[in-house]
């Protein structure tokens, strides 16, 4: 090297893109806690519905909070996630407290009844003003925060055809659980909760998953031959 040229520099990298997704199984086990997420946060409802078909209301009430509260410190004490235990818990305690009030067993359910119609409505309005919360959620919980799909047309289509696929299907399910509400049908409405839970969900999830990923997939550019 001679007097006064300078060092070369090497070359600068680009920074490193952010990891690949997370495959459709990862993301399904998150969202849904995985298995053991899904049977904790059925045991209290299902509790409370066994509790009160053979004995009392407010025993069935006592039993299904205090289940509630040793599966979330369970989990607490192993260090496990607590997300999905302290909103089940959430949810139960609210629940066990009007029907505990009012002394109805049906309002055990009431709150998740109201809770599922305003999300429904709120699903469908978003799609109509193309603010599809489906897509903004999935910013949240898969893209990092990002929110590169707003600008792809393709994207946009896609999260608005969602949302009103989860509006739909959520106001259906809601729908038959007021139903079972306003006829009394206090046992009939327990078990609809727990048929109605989890595996509209997850399908609702997977079918979510998939049709991102594949649009994603479509949209990427291909590489050149012999690249």
């Amino acid at each position: 090297m001679t007097t006064g040229q300078q060092p070369a520099t090497a070359p600068q990298t680009p920074p490193e893109d952010d990891g690949p997704l997370p495959s459709l199984a990862e993301q399904m086990a998150d969202q849904l806690g995985g298995w053991r997420g899904l049977v904790e946060s059925s045991i209290p409802v299902l509790v409370f519905v066994l509790a009160n078909i053979v004995g009392d209301l407010r025993p069935a009430v006592i039993a299904s909070v205090g289940v509630a509260v040793l599966i979330a410190v369970a989990r607490l004490a192993q260090r496990r996630p607590v997300r999905h235990a302290v909103n089940g818990l959430v949810g139960i305690g609210i629940g066990a407290f009007i029907a505990w009030r009012t002394g109805d067993e049906r309002d055990f359910y009431l709150p998740g009844i109201l809770y599922g119609i305003a999300y429904g409505v709120a699903l469908l309005i978003s799609a109509a003003i193309r603010q599809p919360l489906v897509g903004w959620i999935w910013s949240v919980l898969v893209a990092k925060g990002r929110s590169e799909w707003r600008d792809d047309p393709r994207l946009v289509r896609t999260f608005t055809q969602l949302t009103v696929l989860w509006g739909v299907v959520w106001l259906a399910k809601v729908g038959v659980q007021a139903g079972l509400y306003l006829a009394h049908q206090d046992t009939a409405l327990g078990v609809a909760r727990l048929a109605l839970g989890y595996p509209p969900y997850a399908l609702l999830l997977l079918i979510t998953v998939w049709t991102v990923r594949r649009v994603t997939r479509q949209g990427a550019p291909q590489p050149l031959p012999g690249a």
